[in-house]
């Protein structure tokens, strides 16, 4: 036991430090041929690699998109406002993880155990290997790879990175190594078969649509192999029958319920999930951050993308750029209620329905999408976190086999239309999405070509539905070549100008707009509605200005805006980072990519 724990405080420490590349590990206090000697041995130092998204990984991660916008200083957006550089860019060029896993694959054989059960430890670490390498292609594409332990003071330490092709290839053998023998059953809240072939599916999807249209790389003639490989890693799930859309047949519900539940262990849509519980000292208080305006507000884009209830496109509809609050909530996917906060919703212990907060640099709606609508601490720190997600496979298939040219109607009714049936859309159908592709996607998306245009709109339009705040978001966008979304500053609610209005959506006003000039007036002096309810007062101008809401057109209304810092995106540079300058001088064998200096 006292070699159990020293192992794990040395994991632990390693691995909380960030700032020495490839620092040294526990081989320097513990010998692989006094710890590896059995399967607890291999079990302990496996659980010790476990790295899981917790509620701020998930629901916060949209802060770098068009989902939202943000008072942080995201990377994303200070790279496209600012003069970023190697110097000023240092982030993310840390190996100590790599090594602790690549220091377990090198001494595991060791242990007395069966071959399968080596094998099951060995496939988890090339899971997690594989993970870290996706991570570190996604920012720099070419980068070192390195299969075993290194040591300091051994050369290859110091070589240059390995072509992004090499890598992902070793990528891709370490998931296919790892799906062939992970095991099903394993201990609740860590990854088994089903959670590894969801992260090889995910990773074939994410590489060949980067390859297929990011030119740059010259890598567009291999990326159907990898298109090939989502679509049949996929359906392997589809057909293990393992896993099913839940619904209980409350379509304005069952989407909100797989946010906000505090045990999702029978939940058949869970391939692996965050597991929290109060009671036994792994909790988190999820409201803290998803609810009202920390850093982030949904951004109007994001509302527009959901359709209409029937089907339609609600940028189809006359006049739509100026919808009010409520308007544009009326006869929606109904999963665009069970995201952001809706006209009418209530907070648990209030007596009335909640009123939107209009502060400044946000836009005015609320998330609401893993928010536990609950006054209760024990339930509001034992909410579980979906990791992956059936539904994740499911769309997976369809956009591989879209991008493909393979796909069918049959394709659809086993895959997105399993989605929109669960809050009660209608069916996606093939031919009329391609006889009839939506204008507004396709200026978003102009580098879609071929006859699946329409479709593959609609699909990533149900991506962007389906896992709004689940932290996908970013790296579709990058995957897609559409970078330069992100160039358009974030804007929330349209006002008319100043004014009453009614954001309760029960007809009786509940806020008032008043000249920039004009003071907030004392709680008993404020005019009040009539249901006898004084009004919420807010001072309107334009950014700049000594307001409480920045609006577009300043006094003269328009959509709330957050920010004025002109934002730009550099093809192909901005969809990778710079090697930090420092790591460049210690080894002067690396090589910036992309024009980063």
């Amino acid at each position: 036991m006292k070699k159990h724990i020293l192992l794990l405080a040395l994991l632990t420490g390693v691995t909380a430090c960030n700032d020495d590349f490839l620092e040294k590990l526990p081989q320097t206090s513990i010998s692989p041929e006094a710890f590896f000697n059995t399967e607890g041995d291999l079990a302990l130092y496996v659980n010790g690699l476990l790295s899981m998204p917790d509620m701020y990984d998930t629901y916060l991660n949209d802060q770098s998109t068009d989902n939202a916008a943000t008072t942080g200083a995201v990377e994303m957006k200070v790279v496209m406002t600012g003069s970023p550089s190697s110097q000023t860019i240092t982030g993310g060029w840390d190996w100590s993880r790599l090594r602790n896993i690549n220091y377990f694959l090198d001494n595991y054989n060791k242990a007395t155990a069966t071959p399968d059960v080596k094998a099951h430890y060995a496939g988890i670490a090339r899971y997690y290997r594989a993970q870290f390498y996706l991570e570190k292609i996604s920012r720099y594409s070419d980068v070192p790879w390195f299969s075993k332990t290194i040591n300091p003071g051994d050369k290859e330490l110091y070589k240059t990175q390995d072509p992004r092709a090499t890598v992902m290839d070793s990528v891709m053998a370490d998931l296919a190594f790892a799906a062939a023998n992970v095991r099903e059953p394993v201990p609740a809240g860590t990854p088994g078969k089903w959670a590894v072939m969801t992260q090889y599916a995910r990773t074939a999807l994410y590489e060949g649509t980067f390859r297929k249209y990011h030119p740059e790389l010259n890598l567009q003639a291999t990326a159907n192999k990898f298109l090939e490989t989502a679509a049949a890693v996929s359906a392997e799930i589809m057909a293990s029958k393992k896993f099913s859309i839940y619904t209980t047949g409350k379509p304005d519900a069952d989407y909100f319920a797989l946010f906000g539940s505090q045990d999702l262990t029978n939940n058949p849509e869970m391939i692996l999930f965050n597991a929290f519980d109060q009671t036994k000292d792994r909790g988190q208080n999820v409201n803290s951050a998803v609810f009202g305006d920390y850093e982030q507000a949904p951004s109007r884009d994001l509302v527009q993308t959901y359709l209409m209830k029937d089907g339609s496109r609600f940028t189809d509809i006359q006049g739509y750029q100026q919808f009010g609050f409520v308007k544009e909530f009326q006869s929606r996917d109904p999963r665009l209620a069970q995201t952001l906060v809706y006209p009418g919703w209530v907070r648990a212990g209030d007596p009335v329905p909640y009123i939107l907060r209009l502060n400044k640099n946000f836009t005015g709606y609320h998330q609401l999408k893993g928010y536990v609508n609950s006054t209760d601490n024990a339930v509001l720190n034992s909410v579980d976190v979906p990791v992956y997600r059936y539904a994740e496979v499911l769309l997976v298939n369809a956009e591989a086999k879209a991008e493909l040219g393979t796909l069918t109607q049959d394709d659809l009714d086993k895959t997105v239309n399993l989605l929109r049936r669960r809050v009660g859309m209608p069916d996606l159908k093939l031919a009329a999405a391609n006889g009839s592709p939506d204008p507004v996607m396709a200026q978003k998306y102009p580098n879609v070509t071929g006859a699946n245009r329409g479709v593959i709109f609609e699909i990533r339009r149900e991506r962007r539905v389906e896992f709004a705040f689940e932290n996908q978001r970013f790296n579709d966008v990058m995957r897609w070549q559409a970078g330069k979304l992100l160039t358009v500053i974030p804007e929330g609610l349209y006002f008319q100008g100043l004014g009453k209005y009614d954001l309760t959506g029960d007809g009786v006003e509940d806020i008032i707009l008043i000249d920039k000039s004009k003071t907030i007036p004392d709680e008993k002096d404020k005019e009040k509605n009539k249901l006898g309810v004084p009004l919420v007062y807010y001072r309107a101008g334009a950014i700049g200005e000594d307001v409480t809401v920045y609006l577009k057109n300043g006094n003269a209304g328009g959509t709330m805006v957050t920010e004025t810092a002109a934002r730009k995106f550099e093809d192909p540079k901005y969809y990778y980072r710079p090697i930090p300058q420092k790591e460049m001088l210690l080894n002067p064998k690396l090589k910036q990519v992309f024009g980063w200096n």
